[in-house]
């Protein structure tokens, strides 16, 4: 792609909504407006704003993306380098982040030695009680994920017990019921 294809020129006095759907728009734009929205975000101060960012250990190690470097060898590439991460990533700034660390993934660093990372900002969440492990499944059920025909209390169950309690792991095990 040529040098600045991945910008759009906004005009003066746009809306967030026009921000938006010029993302949705021109995808090739997409992160230039994932990452001036944040900036617009940050200056917001009437009302709390709040970006919610899953799977936030990832952001501190290698990607899946890699990079040819010769014929026959690539080059992984690392997170930070890509720049929708170095938009979000520095939780030091006292606006509106949080980033869910997984323990379950086994993907990146130890929080305490993450960058950019306020050593008390770590907050443990619990896993999926069995009630709530039932409740989603069901709604896995009526959202198609999983097969009503297929669908019993010993296989969400087996699903709850196999990813023990982990969201992410749930919907990801409800596919194979």
């Amino acid at each position: 792609m040529m040098k600045g294809a991945d910008t759009v020129e906004m005009p003066e006095g746009s809306t967030l909504y026009d921000l938006i759907q010029t993302g949705i728009t021109h995808s090739h734009a997409a992160v230039g407006v994932v990452v001036r929205l944040r900036k617009e975000l940050s200056l917001v101060k009437d009302v709390p704003v709040l970006f919610a960012i899953d799977q936030y250990n990832s952001w501190f190690t290698f990607t899946e993306y890699q990079e040819p470097v010769t014929v026959r060898s690539c080059r992984s590439i690392h997170a930070k380098e890509l720049t929708t991460v170095n938009a979000y990533r520095s939780m030091l700034h006292n606006d509106m982040m949080v980033g869910a660390f997984s323990h379950s993934t086994a993907v990146g660093k130890l929080r305490q030695e993450l960058p950019d990372v306020p050593s008390d900002a770590r907050l443990i969440f619990p896993r999926y009680t069995v009630d709530e492990a039932e409740t989603v499944c069901h709604y896995y059920m009526r959202q198609k994920i999983i097969r009503r025909e297929s669908f019993s209390e010993e296989k969400w169950k087996k699903i709850y017990y196999l990813s023990n309690g982990n969201g992410s792991e749930m919907r990801w095990l409800a596919a194979f019921i």
